[in-house]
C-alpha cells in the first residue's frame, strides 16, 4: 500500500511523521531504547516479518535515527544504534507511553517511569528547556518561523485550532 509522502510539507510534524510515523519504526526505536541492537534480537521482540524489519531499519539508518555496524564479517552481520537523532526521540517516546497509560489502560499500566532511587511515579511534561515552565496555554502559542511559507504563516494568524499549547488540563 503507498502512503502519501510528507517530504515536501513545511510542517516539522509532517516531516517527523515522514521519517517515524509508521508503528513498527517506533517500536524498533522503544527496543532500541531498552538495548536491543541486532536484527534478530528485533525480530523475536517485535514479531515482525524479516523483510519488513529490514525496509523500517534500512529508513530509521536513512533517516539519521539509527547507525549500522558490522560486528561480524562471515557470516555479514549488523547491529543497529542509536544516533544523537535517535536519542533525541526519547521524550517523544516517553510522552506517548504515558498518555497511553492515561487514556488506553483501562486495566492500568503496564509499565512506568519512574524516579530510579526513590522508585516514585514520574508523569512526564513537556517544558521550555530556558524557563522549565510547562508548554500550555494561555502562556504559549504556535507561531510561524522564520522558514515558513506564506500560506503557513496565513493559516497560523486566521486558524486558533493550530493553537495546540492551549488544550484542556
Amino acid at each position: 500500500m503507498q502512503h502519501t509522502s510528507f517530504e515536501g510539507m513545511s510542517c516539522p510534524i509532517a516531516r517527523s511523521l515522514e521519517r517515524i510515523g509508521e508503528w513498527w519504526s517506533m517500536l524498533i526505536l522503544r527496543d532500541a531504547f531498552a538495548g536491543v541492537t541486532r536484527f534478530d534480537e528485533f525480530q523475536k521482540s517485535l514479531g515482525i516479518a524479516p523483510a519488513m524489519l529490514t525496509r523500517r531499519l534500512k529508513g530509521l539508518v536513512e533517516a539519521g535515527l539509527l547507525e549500522r555496524h558490522a560486528y561480524s564479517e562471515r557470516p555479514p552481520r549488523h547491529e543497529y544504534r542509536l544516533t544523537a537523532r535517535g536519542e533525541d526521540f526519547r521524550p517523544v517516546l516517553l510522552a506517548l507511553m504515558a498518555w497511553g497509560n492515561r487514556h488506553f489502560a483501562p486495566e492500568g499500566e503496564s509499565i512506568m517511569i519512574v524516579d530510579r532511587k526513590t522508585r516514585e511515579r514520574a508523569d512526564p511534561v513537556l517544558v521550555d528547556r530556558k524557563t522549565l515552565r510547562p508548554l500550555v496555554g494561555p502562556d504559549y502559542v504556535v507561531t510561524a518561523g522564520p522558514a515558513a511559507n506564506e500560506r503557513l504563516r496565513q493559516r497560523l494568524a486566521e486558524d486558533r485550532s493550530l493553537d495546540f499549547t492551549g488544550g484542556v488540563r
